[in-house]
């Protein structure tokens, strides 16, 4: 019996990918409907830009005021870029790549502004892997990626 290389292209495993590439996608859609405003207070981690910059000032504290105010909104428009090419599945294994380097730096920079226990508890660590096992796969399963192949 022949074991195909990579199991989550088979057909059976089409609908996980699916699966995974919708959660990453909507999860980090969600934080910036955060930063917009559109949470209620009561499910809001910022509420509005202002206090992600700050939040982003704390993070990047080793950079100098006006790189961290950038750096958070390269990182908004990131967040936007990604989650959306891969719930659509276009360029899937270029989004998926970019979301999983940018969660890491996430994840790396709260551990080290914040320690362990912030990544951990947003499981940015788990999405920044499930996003690098998403970049390795052969191919995507209903994507515009898929449509195009052919």
């Amino acid at each position: 019996m022949l074991l195909k290389a990579n199991t989550m292209t088979d057909t059976k495993n089409q609908f996980p990918q699916l699966f995974l590439r919708l959660a990453l996608g909507i999860t980090m859609l969600s934080a910036v409907a955060d930063r917009f405003g559109l949470w209620s207070k009561e499910n809001s981690s910022w509420g509005n830009m202002a206090s992600f910059e700050e939040y982003t000032r704390q993070l990047t504290f080793f950079l100098p005021e006006a790189l961290s105010t950038f750096s958070a909104y390269a990182a908004t428009f990131l967040e936007i870029l990604f989650p959306l090419m891969l719930i659509v599945g276009f360029k899937t294994k270029f989004a998926a790549y970019g979301s999983s380097i940018l969660l890491l730096i996430f994840a790396i920079s709260m551990t080290i502004a914040s320690g362990p226990k912030a990544p951990l508890n947003y499981s940015v660590w788990v999405a920044s892997a499930a996003a690098l096992l998403l970049a390795v796969q052969q191919q995507y399963s209903l994507s515009i990626d898929q449509l195009t192949k052919k």
